[in-house]
């Protein structure tokens, strides 16, 4: 098995894995045993568990917004569709919240690596809405309403969550008007 077909399932085993059980939780025998890759070229491709994290996180990040943007895109640039878009992954079997904040929440400061995967994808999320909407401060205000329907969807289990925030963000558009 060459480097690229090792890396790419130790990343995949890798994202089941953290995001189902939290990053803390999952040692680095169990992605290798997911992945079918061995100890010696899990190494060779990730040489400490922090760097395995990172390049989770910045994948993620790639996967997870790319679908938001064709979702949205897809339904003519809408701001309004990122909160459809919201409720379907907050329904989707296996939802347990952000990825980013939850690691965050393990790993926080002392993993700069980590700390600065983690930002980086809320900052091109933030970037993201900013190129929907006029306005920086609504844009972040979407951001805001975004990140609180998330958390609440993981710890309601309530996919409704997006919609409330759907509303909130249609009278804030709306003041924009």
């Amino acid at each position: 098995m060459n480097s690229t077909e090792a890396t790419s399932r130790l990343l995949e085993a890798a994202e089941d894995l953290f995001y189902a059980h939290g990053v803390q939780a999952v040692g680095m025998d169990a992605v290798r045993e997911r992945s079918g890759v061995s100890l010696k070229r899990l190494y060779q491709c990730f040489p400490a568990k922090n760097d395995l994290v990172e390049a989770y996180l910045l994948r993620r990040d790639e996967r997870w917004r790319g679908s938001l943007r064709e979702f949205v895109h897809a339904r003519g640039d809408d701001p309004l569709a990122v909160f459809d878009w919201l409720r379907s992954w907050f329904a989707e079997p296996g939802f347990r919240g952000c990825a980013f904040v939850n690691s965050f929440g393990e790993f926080g400061e002392p993993a700069p690596g980590i700390a600065i995967a983690i930002r980086k994808h809320k900052d091109e999320v933030r970037a993201y809405l900013r190129g929907l909407v006029p306005g920086q401060n609504l844009a972040d205000q979407l951001f805001s309403l975004m990140e609180g329907a998330t958390v609440l969807a993981a710890i309601t289990g309530d996919p409704g969550e997006a919609d409330t925030a759907r509303e909130a963000a249609k009278v804030l558009l709306a003041a924009q008007g």
